[in-house]
């Protein structure tokens, strides 16, 4: 394990189809961002419908993907992937003809099912057949190629949603998929731990999906129901008990999926901890801020796509030579400052205010993006080279799956908690505006109903068309506060992270 070249001819193959996977699940994520405006107009959705496309993939992703790291490392790590690409390619394929939200909600699960088994495949691919010496440098190469890809999504994304082509974001999976499994069905050696038994543990994979199910359930009720509804608390106490009742089973277990000696690694478990906050600052910051351009600023869904060009291009120039350069140096240094840097990033992006469109976009949005786009190209490569190079090869799947499953529930947390935090901000601040504009019961009332929609509210019908403008503006300050707030706790995280880094990184890696 782990002696083939990158530059070999076996080597270009296995990055070529880790990649191509890998960006097929991104691209799906950041283009769905930005047509999301598109996606409810066309299918009449509401705000909470709309939260549940996205929460519906990550609800299955973030229940399932250690099993799949785990069947990767025990049943072969290039069966398992191809088997959750044709998984997702169906789900993709399926949610393109959905004509309803309800459709497209449940086949959005058929994706995540798909993406669990697929998603950890890659990272493992790469640590167990790359040599040592090159591991960071294809960590490098796939995290700046795959965020190349990835962030080309938006731009794609806002293009045909702007043309009504929104569903050509879930059609463009099919033929990437078809040419990755192609690639590894006849280029790419079977690689599996050949010292496991092979044997799995049932136990263990019903306990630990049911209970990142419960859990991820009962967060993406919240932002809707609330804590206090029966089915969102239920949900997080079953959760825990059933994440009580893996603990207990793997500490018993003689072939445990996950074995929970893998956390006295500081270093493992350090870079999941950095993980969780960065990522959940990141994805949370990324959706409002993709919300805030294009429904209160005034962006068109391409203009929305292009502003984030330069955290792209900041990637594919530096991402690979930090992944190489903590090679050398240790990723200590990275995975401090790279973190705060893009806490910086968020916080920058957390200032702006109303502006007047895309003209205002380079003295407004496009500073922030930039320190974001430089934080997250420092941080990306080595923090991934360190997490998969602080278990033996032979655990690749496990650490793969565990570190994909912290970023998904961290995207998941953040999606739940501050959907929950935006609603109560813009309500509040909406309550405010409005109480100055001296309107009766019947018009206050309707107006409020058209919260949920956030940023897409709209003027009631019956409202005079004199107080349309006045309308607007509050709802537009509204959101705008709530963002700002948003923003801020997003970029709190960051510098979390990079707390976390400095305390629990060391300066050379350790394998346990």
């Amino acid at each position: 394990m782990g002696n083939i070249a990158l530059n070999s001819a076996a080597g270009r193959w296995v990055m070529a189809s880790t990649i191509m996977a890998s960006a097929m699940a991104f691209i799906d994520a950041t283009a769905l961002n930005v047509v999301l405006p598109a996606l409810q107009r066309s299918m009449g959705a509401t705000g909470a419908q709309l939260f549940w496309v996205l929460n519906a993939y990550l609800l299955m992703l973030a229940a399932l993907i250690l099993i799949g790291g785990a069947l990767g490392d025990k049943l072969g790590r290039k069966k398992i992937f191809m088997i959750g690409i044709a998984i997702f390619i169906f789900g993709s394929a399926a949610c393109g003809l959905s004509g309803t939200i309800a459709l497209l909600i449940i086949f959005r699960v058929i994706q995540g099912i798909g993406g669990a088994l697929m998603i950890p495949g890659s990272l493992s691919l790469i640590t167990s057949s790359i040599n040592d010496k090159e591991r960071g440098s294809a960590i490098g190469t796939w995290s700046a190629v795959t965020t190349l890809v990835t962030m080309g999504g938006p731009i794609l994304g806002g293009v045909l949603a702007d043309a009504g082509l929104w569903r050509y974001i879930f059609f463009i999976n099919v033929p990437i998929g078809i040419i990755a499994l192609l690639i590894l069905a006849t280029k790419v050696a079977e690689n599996k731990d050949e010292e496991d038994n092979g044997k799995i543990d049932y136990l263990g994979a019903v306990l630990i999906a049911c209970g990142l199910a419960l859990l991820t359930f009962g967060f993406l009720r919240m932002p809707e129901k609330g804590f206090r509804d029966p089915f969102v608390y239920g949900s997080i106490i079953g959760g825990i008990v059933f994440m009580l009742a893996f603990i207990r089973a793997e500490q018993k277990s003689s072939n445990p999926m996950m074995p929970l000696s893998l956390f006295r690694n500081r270093t493992f478990s350090g870079c999941n901890l950095l993980t969780l906050f960065l990522y959940a600052g990141l994805n949370g910051g990324m959706l409002f801020l993709s919300l805030n351009m294009i429904q209160v600023q005034g962006y068109t869904q391409t203009q929305s796509g292009l502003s984030f060009l330069p955290f792209t291009v900041l990637m594919i120039l530096i991402a690979r030579v930090a992944g190489g350069l903590a090679d050398k140096w240790g990723p200590r240094l990275f995975l401090t400052f790279g973190p705060m840097i893009a806490g910086t990033g968020l916080l920058m992006l957390s200032l702006v205010d109303q502006t007047n469109g895309y003209s205002d976009y380079w003295s407004t949005f496009f500073p922030g993006i930039c320190v974001l786009g430089l934080g997250m190209s420092f941080t990306v490569a080595p923090l991934t080279a360190t997490v998969m190079g602080s278990l033996p090869d032979h655990l690749s799947g496990i650490a793969s799956g565990t570190n994909n499953a912290i970023s998904r529930i961290a995207g998941v947390f953040a999606v739940a908690i501050f959907g929950a935090l935006v609603s109560l901000f813009f309500i509040n601040t909406l309550m405010q505006q409005l109480h100055v504009l001296n309107l009766d019961t019947t018009a206050y009332n309707e107006i409020m109903a058209q919260a949920a929609n956030l940023g897409n509210a709209k003027v009631p019908d019956n409202i005079p068309a004199s107080e349309h403008a006045a309308i607007v503006t509050s709802y537009h300050k509204s959101f705008i506060n709530a963002y700002q707030k948003i923003m801020l706790l997003a970029g709190i995280l960051g510098y979390a992270g990079g707390l976390t880094g400095f305390i629990f990184i060391r300066r050379t890696q350790e394998k346990s």
